[in-house]
């Protein structure tokens, strides 16, 4: 018979347990539901709020360079028919036009703020083009912020998806 070491024992025995249920660990760390205070998270939605507005009225207006300072730099955005966009990509397309927004209406805005990450969920009705092509109707979108190192926040991703009408479906 050979002789067991304690650490396998222990080992053994912990790993016994945990599959008994007697011990709950958490196999993984899932984003905590609320690490901040109150007050800290209420500030930072007010934050991000602002920084939405900002984002609807550079599209409006076409500032390219006040879309700049809204992204970060490894930026990535999936547009609603599917391409994927970085920061340099977004930016120089609303500086040449090749997305130009007339009407950008947004409702159903949601705010969660995780630590320094928040989410943002929103629904949209806007009237433009890309590339010459009508992009006007309905999309919903999620965009994710991170507050840097200098306690800025900036755009870290987006994803839209157009909404069918119910007479497509």
């Amino acid at each position: 018979m050979v002789a067991k070491s304690p650490f396998r024992i222990v080992l053994a025995a912990g790993f016994l347990l945990l599959m008994l249920g007697v011990v709950a660990v958490p196999l993984f760390a899932g984003p905590a539901q609320h690490p901040l205070p109150r007050a800290q998270r209420h500030e930072y939605r007010h934050e991000i709020e602002v920084l939405e507005e900002a984002w609807r009225t550079a599209m409006i207006k076409r500032n390219s360079t006040a879309l700049e300072g809204l992204l970060a730099d490894d930026y990535t955005g999936i547009t609603a028919n599917g391409a994927i966009q970085t920061k340099e990509q977004a930016v120089t397309s609303l500086r040449t036009g090749t997305i130009q927004l007339t009407d950008l209406t947004i409702s159903d805005r949601k705010v969660r703020v995780y630590g320094l990450t928040a989410v943002v969920t929103s629904q949209v009705e806007l009237t433009g083009t890309r590339d010459e092509k009508g992009i006007s109707g309905k999309y919903r979108y999620t965009r994710v912020y991170v507050r840097n190192p200098q306690s800025q926040w900036k755009i870290v991703s987006f994803e839209a998806s157009r909404i069918q009408d119910s007479e497509r479906k």
